[in-house]
């Protein structure tokens, strides 16, 4: 009789073992996501330790309850100096003097984002609004009796944290000094954030304490006493709703993770270090 023919694919040129048209020749998979699995693993990209650029900061003060640098929304640094704040275009390299004090110290400094105003904290206890590009005060809000070392945006609400242990709402459209004080710490308020998403504010104070406060309301959500140290490295998750990271000081070094949905803490990282920012 005649030889039945062979079913059996003929290979002029047989594949390698770890070709993909042998891992993958009966699988679903689709081609990018074959050559994705076969690509060899990234290695960690190398981070240069060595900084491109360095900025001279003289009277910059050492104080780890200060927030005395922070970036715009334009790409400007606005830097407290001293009785000054200077800012620092990333662009044209050129650095313009915003404002300087000449009976008071700077203490914080926070941007609106996005936008050209930048909140000023003073030591005297003042909180002030200046517009960036005219380099010209807006206004100046009153309230605390002592140091305003934190600041924080939410949209037009602007929050502040002092050494006198409270917390200031204010409406900035509104002629009013404030609209809501908070009086949730026992010790100097020294990290707030807002979750702008969400509409929580987490705020951290030198009695080791972690608050949440839900919208603009009065009450604590909730309060963490995991840390050991003051609370001044606060940073919600913009990936993963009500996760939130804070950092302690120098007798604790530890990075802690929360849920702020349900109240609870995640995880623990010790940094062996203080934790600042």
């Amino acid at each position: 009789g005649h030889p039945t023919p062979s079913r059996t694919p003929q290979y002029r040129h047989a594949p390698t073992p770890n070709s993909a048209s042998e891992i993958y020749s009966l699988s679903p998979v689709r081609l990018g996501s074959q050559k994705i699995l076969l690509s060899p693993k990234k290695q960690p990209r190398p981070v240069n330790k060595v900084p491109y650029k360095v900025l001279d900061a003289p009277d910059l003060a050492d104080d780890f309850y200060l927030n005395l640098v922070d970036w715009g929304s334009s790409n400007s640094l606005g830097v407290g100096l001293g009785n000054c704040v200077y800012l620092w275009n990333s662009q044209s390299g050129r650095v313009n003097k915003l404002c300087e004090l000449p009976d008071d110290t700077i203490t914080s400094v926070s941007w609106i984002q996005p936008g050209s105003h930048i909140a000023v904290g003073t030591g005297k206890g003042f909180v002030q609004i200046w517009d960036a590009e005219k380099l010209r005060r807006l206004r100046t809000m009153t309230g605390h009796t002592a140091r305003v070392g934190s600041l924080a945006w939410n949209d037009h609400i602007l929050t502040s944290g002092s050494r006198d242990r409270l917390i200031y709402h204010r409406d900035v459209r509104a002629p009013d000094q404030w609209l809501r004080k908070l009086t949730g710490h026992k010790q100097e308020v020294c990290g707030l954030k807002w979750n702008c998403d969400d509409g929580q504010l987490a705020s951290g104070g030198n009695d080791n304490k972690l608050i949440v406060w839900d919208k603009l309301s009065e009450t604590p959500l909730w309060k963490f006493n995991d840390h050991t140290a003051a609370v001044k490295a606060i940073s919600w998750s913009p990936h993963q709703h009500g996760l939130l990271a804070s950092g302690g000081g120098t007798a604790d070094r530890r990075i802690i993770f929360h849920n702020t949905l349900k109240g609870t803490t995640i995880n623990e990282i010790d940094t062996g270090s203080q934790v600042c920012n």
